[in-house]
């Protein structure tokens, strides 16, 4: 691995027909993704298994670890089957959703459609938006007729298109108690955890609440200790090392998020800006806005943080991105977000990998911007007990690593919670985390500037500083005298415990 795919922001590439091979694989993690998408809303778990098989045979070739991110559907509402070709629906026109299962536009039902939740009827109200097709169609609703299965939602037509089946259905004025897993997103649930799943996104968060369904169901099936409660700053891991733990990302894309933001990032374990559905649910022109903020408190929390949609979306048919589409993604790495993430870009798209390329390249110029900036400031979290001592630890290493100018950040993880609380300082330095629990390594590859490395036990501290010269000078990543930063528990063989700071020159002769 040369040093320059040392990642400081992280890539998350959405696995679809045009990247489900082995060779697109392959390509894709040497052009710089550390996480693959799995996204439960299309195709089936053995389109899935083979998912899977793939990345991990991948993982073993090239050497570079990789994370998998199952993405839950959630009660996503979409209009049942439509006539062939669509109906196109005009300005002034209205329309009824009804609770049977029917063809919209079919005979005897030429303004009338079905809907894959039929309950939402019931809870629309008189005057409330409806948008249809990610807002390309809007409508109002302005009356009810009928109850029970007869009941039916009569809407106004305000902006008209080409409706066709399963296009979204959106109520951004409307508070649904629908739940927020679907049976098949129990379904998934499961899966994930049998097949080793390294992280969770829960779509359509409207409160802590929907997280803590979540997270039961996941202590349930043994993926999440019991008595782990919130978690912060660490993801968690500093009291793990259990290799069955998946950590939920919340997807913010619903109003009531928004409003609920601090109680969300309160009870989730990461975030994922989700600006689809946030940009059809609230005014269009909020979303660059929102997502700077929300990416400023998950810093404040200590949470991880992932920018995703359309990000570079002219790519899913062209060359190369628009130079909108390029600030877009330098302006989330400039607010320092662990990751962006590519849908379907690299899913369905006829440019994959040139996708990830070009993402890596506008990483690679922007971490360098923002480093030469050196405007960064050291973050104090406050914890109780011993997380707090990692937390103040990752604190003055920040401040060392600006002093030394330091080449690298080194540690050794058990567990990895020091090597997470380092992330979220947010240098540009490389973190180079040594450990041998592999799951734990794949996890931290969604992490801000951690490149996670396999190693076995050391038998203490020098022999490890030994070996990290050994490998950095093997490699060429580093030359002799250059200064890195060491992070470690003494002795190294003790879990659970992070007290030592070395600052170290490539090279130099260790003691002991």
């Amino acid at each position: 691995m040369p040093a320059t795919e040392f990642l400081i922001t992280k890539i998350i590439a959405t696995l679809g027909p045009s990247s489900s091979d082995k060779e697109t694989i392959k390509k894709l993690i040497e052009a710089g993704t550390r996480v693959f998408r799995i996204n439960f809303s299309h195709g089936s778990f053995s389109d899935y298994d083979k998912l899977i098989s793939n990345i991990r045979s991948v993982q073993k070739q090239t050497g570079i670890y990789v994370a998998m991110l199952g993405d839950l559907s959630g009660p996503k509402i979409r209009v049942g089957k439509v006539i062939d070709g669509g109906m196109q629906l005009k300005k002034g026109d209205k329309i009824k959703f009804i609770k049977n299962e029917i063809v919209g536009g079919s005979t005897g039902y030429d303004h009338a459609f079905s809907t894959t939740l039929p309950s939402f009827i019931d809870e629309a109200r008189k005057g409330e938006k409806i948008l249809l097709d990610d807002g390309n169609i809007e409508l109002e609703c302005i009356k009810k007729s009928g109850n029970g299965k007869d009941a039916a939602l009569h809407c106004l037509v305000k902006s008209g298109n080409l409706l066709s089946t399963g296009k979204g259905i959106n109520l951004p004025d409307s508070n649904l108690t629908v739940p927020s897993l679907t049976d098949k997103d129990l379904k998934c649930v499961s899966y994930a955890v049998e097949n080793g799943f390294e992280y969770l996104a829960l779509s359509f968060v409207r409160s802590g609440k929907d997280i803590k369904v979540l997270k039961k169901l996941l202590t349930d099936l043994a993926a999440r200790p019991k008595g782990l409660g919130k978690t912060g700053g660490d993801l968690g891991f500093s009291a793990l090392f259990d290799d069955r733990y998946i950590p939920i990302i919340s997807k913010i894309e619903k109003p009531q998020a928004i409003d609920n933001l601090d109680e969300i990032l309160e009870e989730t374990d990461g975030v994922m800006v989700a600006r689809g559905d946030l940009g059809v649910e609230m005014d269009l022109a909020e979303v660059a806005i929102l997502q700077k903020q929300i990416i400023k408190k998950c810093s404040e929390h200590g949470k991880p943080v992932i920018v995703a949609t359309q990000m570079l979306q002219s790519m899913i048919n062209e060359a190369v991105p628009t130079r909108a589409e390029v600030s877009d993604v330098a302006n989330a790495i400039i607010d320092k977000t662990d990751a962006v993430m590519l849908s379907g870009e690299t899913a369905v798209g006829k440019y994959p990998v040139e996708s990830v390329k070009m993402m890596n390249r506008i990483a690679a110029k922007t971490n360098a911007y923002v480093k030469s900036l050196d405007n960064s400031a050291e973050k104090l979290i406050k914890y109780k007990g011993p997380l707090n001592r990692k937390a103040a630890i990752a604190r003055g290493v920040h401040q060392m690593a600006r002093d030394m100018n330091a080449k690298f950040i080194v540690t050794w993880t058990h567990s990895g919670g020091s090597s997470v609380f380092l992330s979220q300082q947010r240098m540009e330095v490389p973190l180079i985390a040594f450990g041998e629990n592999e799951r734990r390594l794949r996890q931290m590859s969604v992490l801000y500037s951690i490149t996670p490395f396999y190693m076995k036990q050391p038998e203490s501290g020098s022999k490890f500083i030994a070996e990290v010269d050994r490998i950095l000078l093997n490699n060429k990543w580093a030359e002799k005298e250059d200064p890195i930063i060491i992070v470690a528990s003494d002795p190294i063989t003790k879990k659970g415990i992070t007290n030592r700071v070395v600052i170290h020159y490539v090279g130099e002769n260790i003691d002991g």
